[in-house]
């Protein structure tokens, strides 16, 4: 059983949310009504994952998050709403450690839930299963145990790159790196470019699974944070070196040509596919026009195996293909798939990627 601990101020969420994981059958459900209540049953009922609400008295569900991370880190699935200020909340949220986030019903709660309730309750049992970093925020977390008392940060082990068949020479010429992932995402997108100089040789295109008004939050902090000149596709945009393409959320992101020159562009989503801007769907556009040896492929953490076929297929025709390895991905479904495929040049950690791509460019 998956011991879940739900936090919310609303008994009416409460009682829903309560209903939905107990019929799942696999989750054993306690309540919290606050921050503070659930401080004191994070310890005692010691949840395997906890689904928190932003907004709550007392103790907001951000505060709430930054001191589970320090007393007892788990993952934290965050009940949002689908607004420019809860996206802001959500993708601070996602800094702090939360792993996921769910987005809370609009109208009448009651009523639309049930429409969401699969995705809810899948969205929380892999969440459950997610990787937490035991060396983030360490100090801290030492320090609010044991009050200064000198007990020190073990040192970090050595993360390997595993290079299974990257290119023989170095990149050259026009080309794209396409990243893709999910459940996860934003921080490790904020851990692969923020790394990277603004004088990247190739653009790069980012299909990260979003809601629509989450997407253009995340290219402005994504922005505000790196070198590089993040934004989010809106309509044809051509591509230039130096910057990062973040896809429109419930939408498809694809690559074209216009006047010779490579573009992105927003396109209504493919329903035959699951998750949205499709990965799968991003790469398979751009090697209808460009050559393989001028793609690179980066697949990180997430749910599924949304890149999975589409990079595989791009390593055998050429090209090259980055996964994020187990060791450091929140959920090694997404690049899990493509290792298990046999599609990955590299596997790597997620502080290794930048440099693996930065090394692609001075073999």
């Amino acid at each position: 059983m998956i011991k879940l601990l739900v936090v919310d101020d609303s008994a009416l969420m409460r009682r829903l949310l309560v209903e939905i994981f107990t019929a799942a059958g696999d989750f054993d459900v306690e309540i919290a009504r606050n921050g503070t209540e659930a401080l004191e049953k994070l310890v005692d009922f010691a949840p395997d994952v906890v689904t928190l609400d932003i907004h709550m008295p007392d103790m907001d569900g951000l505060a709430c998050l930054d001191q589970i991370m320090l007393i007892r880190p788990c993952p934290v699935v965050m009940v949002s709403s689908l607004t420019a200020e809860g996206a802001d909340e959500t993708l601070e949220a996602m800094a702090l450690g939360a792993v996921d986030f769910i987005a809370k019903p609009r109208g009448a709660v009651s009523l639309e839930i049930d429409a969401v309730a699969p995705e809810l309750v899948e969205k929380v049992r892999q969440a459950s299963a997610a990787r937490i970093s035991r060396a983030a925020r360490l100090r801290e977390r030492m320090r609010a145990r044991a009050s200064g008392a000198g007990i020190r940060k073990a040192p970090a082990r050595a993360r390997p790159t595993k290079r299974l068949a990257p290119p023989q020479g170095a990149l050259a010429g026009d080309g794209l790196v396409l990243v893709g992932c999910s459940t996860g995402g934003p921080p490790a997108l904020d851990a692969l470019l923020g790394k990277l100089a603004s004088d990247f040789p190739w653009p790069i295109v980012v299909a990260q699974h979003m809601p629509a008004s989450f997407t253009g939050p995340l290219a402005r902090r994504l922005d505000r944070l790196c070198a590089l000149e993040v934004s989010e596709v809106v309509k044809t945009t051509p591509l230039l070196p130096g910057h990062a393409y973040i896809g429109r959320g419930d939408a498809d992101l694809l690559i074209t040509r216009r006047g010779g020159a490579l573009c992105a562009t927003a396109a209504p989503s493919d329903p035959a596919l699951f998750w949205h801007p499709s990965v799968d769907r991003l790469v398979a556009s751009a090697m209808e026009l460009a050559a393989p040896e001028s793609l690179v492929g980066v697949l990180m953490t997430g749910m599924g195996a949304d890149g999975a076929r589409a990079m595989t297929e791009l390593k055998a025709a050429g090209g090259c293909t980055i996964a994020e390895s187990a060791d450091t991905a929140i959920v090694w479904g997404m690049p899990g798939a493509l290792v298990a495929a046999d599609g990955a040049s590299i596997v790597a950690p997620l502080d290794r990627i930048a440099a693996e791509l930065t090394a692609l460019f001075a073999r």
